[in-house]
């Protein structure tokens, strides 16, 4: 063989080498299955986005996300405080199933967690931020602050993560095994996004698929603690309240307020940097990114604050889907009545991983469903077993509920208590239960609520019977419940009793009154 030859020859085994190579690559890339990265912010209500009509905000980069994305316009957060949602994302299940129905409890799960199921799926997994299902038995304050063992990582390898931390310039965390604490430089969302951003380049285009979760503690309270230069955003900025924000407290509304945006307007810039790293990847079609929020936040409308409560303040939530393969590139809205156990099933499907058995939820990747896989699908399930935090202090008893397309029902301990038409009354101020021309609506939605109980083994029993049975016997001292009738759009002058209350927290048993006017930026962390 000539050296022409020779060289030609060699050529041509390098060229079928090649092909080869790129053959296996793009079957590779072709059979592997999508990236997912899923995005948690801490009490960012639905409400609070341009795209769904807030004009005080600044969140361009969320709303031309939604513009991209199916939103989940009717997800709501069922029991909306923080450790029962995450614990009910983690494992499919309602509180009352996996056990973490107050906060600072620890889940002990009885399913395959969903870490475990993407990490067993062949997927690297990764949690950034704040985790707040191990628990404080211990003590509320010094627990929040303790090293979580591997074995409580739920199959989650990249860690940096948080029990709890709301201490947003100086956040701590510990790194995998290690149980020395560290602490994020600066306002700890814009370190834990650059962290984030790293992890995304680092895998996003390795044989084996990511699933990377990204938990922020913003914009959740205190409200004043926001980098400067977003705060200014709004210092002067004219604040346009929603039209069922108490009259005695549209001051503590507004200042409240100004915080809450500027928390979201630093999260918008870091939301933006995240989609860059995806897109810097070139792996948009194939990476499925989600945006949610454990709840909502009231901001003093019907008067309350913070979360806890069945109005849609509190319960309703961002729920955006971006998964260009499957779903095309431009945006739509599905009514689909999703709430926080169905996230789980939900993402498993889309990455065709099997969904345990245990796990209550129902698979929603279809965009719709006429059959949940517990409860009528016609209506989504509200409940709040144990009163905890500000419920308890403006006198809210323990209760159950339904929310449909256009209705929001709920029972208390006591009996019926609430019946909203959202559709003509969109900010909840006409209460119509037992009204006569609602009398139909209230019987179809009790016998809907009667089906959810069932299907959930649900007795509704009082608190205490909940904290005796699991040994929370020292979460709560004995209170007594009453229903919650403040009414600022009747008889403004509250009914609410001047009752004592003691802070729900182990070993912190701390008499206050109910509250009064204060300042917005220095809620209790007992709701956290």
């Amino acid at each position: 063989m000539n050296s022409l030859t020779r060289r030609h020859f060699t050529q041509g085994i390098l060229a079928a080498s090649a092909l080869q190579t790129l053959g296996q690559s793009k079957r590779r890339r072709g059979d592997r299955k999508p990236n997912v990265l899923f995005v948690i912010a801490d009490e960012w209500r639905a409400q609070s986005f341009g795209y769904t009509g807030d004009t005080n905000v600044v969140t361009s980069a969320f709303d031309q996300f939604a513009k991209e994305s199916v939103s989940f316009d009717q997800m709501v957060s069922g029991l909306p405080v923080c450790c029962p949602t995450r614990a009910s994302l983690l494992t499919g299940q309602y509180p009352l199933a996996h056990g973490v129905y107050i906060n600072d409890v620890q889940l002990k799960p009885k399913v395959k967690t969903l870490g475990e199921c993407f990490r067993d799926a062949g997927y690297k997994t990764g949690y950034i931020g704040k985790w707040h299902v191990y628990g404080s038995p211990d003590g509320y304050y010094g627990r929040r602050e303790a090293f979580i063992p591997v074995d409580q990582h739920f199959g989650f390898e990249y860690w940096k993560v948080a029990e709890c931390c709301h201490d947003y310039d100086r956040s701590f965390y510990y790194e995998g095994s290690d149980p020395t604490k560290r602490f994020w430089g600066g306002y700890d969302a814009q370190a834990q996004t650059e962290d984030a951003c790293k992890f995304i380049k680092a895998n996003a285009n390795s044989d084996e698929p990511y699933f990377l979760t990204l938990s922020w503690g913003p914009p959740h309270f205190p409200l004043g603690t926001a980098p400067e230069k977003y705060r200014q955003m709004f210092a002067n900025k004219e604040i346009v309240l929603r039209p069922n924000v108490a009259p005695d407290r549209k001051e503590q509304a507004i200042a409240g307020l100004r915080g809450y945006y500027a928390h979201m307007a630093a999260l918008n810039d870091c939301f933006k940097q995240l989609l860059a790293a995806v897109d810097s990847t070139h792996g948009r079609d194939d990476t499925i990114v989600v945006f949610t929020s454990d709840h909502g936040d009231m901001m003093e409308s019907q008067g309350l604050q913070t979360k806890l409560y069945p109005w849609e303040e509190s319960i309703r939530v961002p729920l955006l889907v971006r998964y260009p393969r499957k779903y095309g590139k431009a945006g739509r809205t599905t009514e689909a009545l999703m709430t926080t156990p169905d996230v789980m099933p939900t993402l498993l499907s889309l990455c065709d991983i099997p969904i345990p058995r245990g796990v209550q939820g129902t698979d929603f990747s279809s965009l719709t469903n006429t059959r949940r896989t517990i409860g009528p699908a016609s209506t989504a399930f509200l409940n709040m077993p144990v009163p905890i935090s500000t419920a308890r202090q403006f006198g809210i008893a323990e209760y159950r509920g339904v929310r449909d397309l256009r209705y929001t029902y709920v029972r208390s301990i006591k009996g019926p208590w609430l019946l909203y038409d959202n559709k003509h009354d969109p900010y909840q101020k006409h209460n119509l239960i037992d009204n006569p021309e609602a009398r139909t609506v209230q019987a179809r939605l009790e016998k809907e609520l009667d089906l959810w109980l069932k299907a959930l083994n649900d007795e509704f029993l009082p608190s205490g019977s909940y904290l005796v049975r699991d040994g929370f016997t020292n979460y709560m001292e004995p209170y007594s419940a009453v229903t919650y009738t403040r009414s600022p759009w009747n008889d403004w002058e509250s009914t609410l009793p001047a009752c004592e209350f003691s802070v729900d927290f182990p070993n912190h048993n701390t008499s206050a009154k109910p509250p009064g006017k204060s300042d917005p930026g220095a809620r209790s962390t007992a709701g956290a």
